[in-house]
């Protein structure tokens, strides 16, 4: 079951004309503990109506003393505008204790070339690895790809600038702008294979490299493409998704005609038999029944709501949020998790 604190603001940023950074005081008592790359997962009350939503952490563990998130504003999008607009210092805010599997710890002894590939808000996670790498990893180097709009869109832009002041070679730092003003002399448009395998290029040569992807779904797709025409092993390559699932026919198509299924729900020992329609997901036809099941985010983003099914199969619209291990080990999202068989068994510890 997942594990909540409160949180008190301490400062808000204003990045960007679209983007806060909002920094959280570290509990007394309980320090909050994660790596980087994780996110943190903030349950609000807006208008009356409980909402949650999904943050990565742009602080670095052991570098930092407070613990951040940065927040890009989306048109139309109900938390990221509050938090942008009404979010304030000596606010106090309820969050799930970090999760993710997008993460880098750094090794001392490791000599290696940490490459960043982020556009927009995807760079949050990457501003922790990269610190990290250049505080606690002093003979590797890292390098960071980052896609904006133009130059007043770049989250970090000014601390970005001083850490490449500050490492020098040790930080390599390279911009393309989809709409760059006249002057702009960096790369011209988004993120592709093209400027991917260009990019890689330029960037130092080096025998053991590590690469992290983050931001729109066609961004990374493209990095990916350009990355194994690079001939780059697929172990070396670490995706994370800031699109939220959002169970589109498409996706529940491709899992084919399964029907109404029945399953059993176990938590804490209690059992729980619900009916589980077509299309509807397991978490949907829980929360509808009064289940105390453990949930979050509901987008396939958060691992909240991971169970592990003992019994039965089960089929996920998106699992890119669980490791090899945890799939191995039988562990489903239930919040984008569809039985595709009788007689699914589904435990919460």
């Amino acid at each position: 079951m997942p594990s909540y604190i409160n949180l008190k603001v301490k400062e808000v940023v204003k990045e960007t004309p679209d983007a806060v950074t909002i920094s959280f005081k570290q509990p007394l008592f309980k320090k909050v503990k994660y790596k980087s790359g994780q996110f943190l997962t903030l349950v609000l009350n807006i208008d009356g109506k409980s909402v949650s939503r999904s943050y990565s952490m742009s602080s670095t563990p052991t570098l930092d003393s407070l613990v951040s998130i940065t927040v890009k504003r989306v048109e139309g999008g109900l938390v990221s505008n509050y938090l942008n607009t009404q979010v304030k210092p000596g606010d106090t805010i309820k969050v799930m204790e970090p999760v993710g599997n997008f993460t880098f710890e750094a090794d001392k002894s490791k000599n290696r070339h940490i490459v960043l590939f982020g556009a927009g808000s995807g760079v949050t996670p990457l501003m922790s690895i990269l610190k990290n790498v250049l505080f606690f990893e002093p003979n590797s180097i890292v390098s960071l790809v980052y896609g904006n709009r133009n130059e007043n869109s770049i989250i970090f832009k000014q601390k970005l600038e001083e850490l490449k002041s500050k490492f020098g070679d040790r930080f390599n730092l390279v911009y393309s702008l989809s709409q760059p003003q006249n002057q702009w002399e960096g790369y011209k448009g988004r993120i592709d294979e093209a400027v991917c395998l260009n990019v890689l290029n330029l960037l130092p040569k080096h025998d053991a490299s590590e690469y992290y992807i983050c931001g729109p779904d066609g961004m990374m797709e493209q990095v990916k493409a350009g990355l194994k025409k690079a001939k780059v092993a697929a172990s070396s390559i670490h995706m994370e998704s800031f699109t939220a699932s959002n169970e589109s026919e498409e996706a529940l198509a491709k899992l084919g005609d399964m029907g109404d299924k029945s399953v059993k729900i176990i938590i804490q020992g209690d059992e729980y038999q619900i009916t589980v329609p077509a299309k509807k997901s397991i978490l949907d036809v829980g929360l509808d029944e009064g289940l105390d099941m453990p949930f979050s985010c509901q987008s396939g983003l958060c691992t909240a709501c991971m169970g592990k099914c003992t019994s039965g199969e089960v089929k996920m619209t998106d699992n890119d949020s669980l490791s090899a291990d945890d799939v191995a080990a039988g562990y489903v999202l239930t919040c984008v998790g569809h039985p595709a068989s009788d007689n699914v068994v589904i435990e919460f510890d």
